[in-house]
């Protein structure tokens, strides 16, 4: 009788090495561009079609080097995992102890972090080059427990020759992604893996509720620090007048008095204390407070004549352009076409014509009715604002630009030549 994917992932909690054999067959199959005898599962197919198209070797393992011992330190001091490791070992490590598991957690960039549990097991997962320190991004080591939750966002489990890669195929791994409740943005993963014959089909709902505890955790601290910094604030505004808002170090509103409650005001990647140009609050006093920051906007109106232009690229798939002059202020949200084209002219202030506009983003100087057609649109808002011929922002409007904190977010979306160079200098 044939199976179905579902079928062969029953069968592996009953027989695993006849399942395992099921998927060596369409592992091969599949690899080999012949008809399998059973089709992968979707979540599966589709990674095992990424590593094809991204060239993943399937029978040899590229990955870069271990990182130092110090800097799996740094990163485990710098990453919020930190802060829900007690949660997860309380959650995961008990069990996957006695079935022969281990816990292993990866930060968003796929390097294990931490990696704990059964003793045997750690000695094999040595072998396969599940040490700290290791890349396991997908697009590196082909489908696997660690790397495929990070790309799909949702818990995956890989059992056997489900890896891309056959070094992997006597293994199988259960993870789940780990993300900031604030604003969605990956934080790392969280992965139960072990031996071909610990399979079981329940460790995904296991894997997965445990991560939302950890989520939950992140959500409670981070409520638990804003009401600290609300109490610091609070004496504060009591005897404040005018408008002001007081936010903690990322710009999550604690406290505001004297103007709309907003739920995060963008800052700078790195702030310091003085009068700062912050959209869309616009000129304002900033004040060091424990655990965050006193933000006063200006009452003084801005000069009739000056205009000032903020370019705000530090939300994900929030990206807009704020614009202050003597009639007021004023913003509006860019499409991620818009965000590019924008973001290169703010680069290059003296101009840049059509032809260099479509090397820029295209990598091809041809595209020049695509960027004049996208330019268009942009004029219906910002026309007053900017030249053409070449293409550039008014010589008399100052213009910033607010960047994400991590350079990789940086119009994560954009394939643009120009904006892949941004986020590489700014790694530098």
């Amino acid at each position: 009788m044939a199976l179905s994917p579902t079928d062969v992932t029953q069968l592996a909690a009953v027989d695993s090495a006849r399942a395992a054999r099921v998927l060596s067959d369409v592992r091969a199959a599949t690899l080999a561009g012949q008809p399998a005898p059973v089709a992968p599962r979707p979540v599966i197919e589709q990674s095992w079609e990424r590593m094809l198209r991204g060239g993943v070797d399937p029978d040899h393992d590229f990955r870069s080097g271990l990182l130092s011992r110090e800097e799996v330190q740094r990163r485990r001091e710098s990453t919020a995992l930190r802060h829900v490791l007690p949660v997860l070992r309380e959650g995961l490590l008990s069990v996957a102890d006695v079935a022969h598991h281990i816990m292993v957690v990866a930060d968003d960039e796929g390097r294990v972090l931490w990696r704990e549990g059964s003793s045997a097991v750690l000695r094999k997962a040595d072998g396969l080059g599940f040490e700290l320190g290791a890349d396991w991004r997908e697009s590196v080591v082909g489908t696997n427990g660690v790397g495929t939750p990070a790309v799909v966002r949702r818990p995956v489990q890989v059992f056997a020759s489900e890896h891309f890669q056959r070094s992997q195929t006597s293994w199988t791994c259960t993870g789940a992604p780990i993300t900031d409740p604030r604003d969605g943005r990956l934080i790392g993963v969280v992965d139960v893996s072990g031996p071909l014959e610990t399979m079981h089909p329940a460790t995904l709902a296991w894997v997965d509720s445990v991560a939302k505890l950890a989520e939950a955790r992140l959500r409670e601290l981070h409520l638990t620090s804003l009401e600290r910094l609300r109490a610091v604030a609070a004496p504060v505004l009591a005897r404040m007048p005018g408008r002001a808002v007081v936010v903690d170090r990322d710009g999550w509103t604690a406290a505001v008095t004297g103007m709309p409650y907003a739920n995060r005001v963008a800052l700078p990647k790195s702030l310091s204390p003085g009068r700062r140009w912050l959209p869309p609050l616009g000129l304002c006093s900033v004040e060091p407070l424990a655990g965050g920051w006193l933000l006063r906007p200006a009452d003084e109106p801005v000069p009739a004549g000056s205009t000032r232009i903020a370019l705000d690229l530090t939300q994900p798939r929030r990206w807009s352009v704020t614009v202050s002059g003597g009639a007021g202020s004023w913003s509006h949200e860019l499409s991620p076409r818009h965000a590019e084209l924008l973001y290169l002219l703010a680069l290059h202030r003296t101009g840049r014509s059509a032809a260099e506009l479509a090397e820029d983003m295209f990598g091809d100087a041809g595209r020049t009715v695509t960027v004049r057609a996208e330019m268009s649109r942009v004029r219906r808002y910002l026309g007053a604002f900017l030249e053409h011929r070449p293409y550039r922002f008014r010589e008399d409007a100052e213009v910033g630009v607010l960047l994400p904190d991590d350079p990789r977010e940086l119009l994560p979306h954009s394939t643009a030549p120009a904006v892949v160079r941004g986020r590489l200098s700014a790694e530098v």
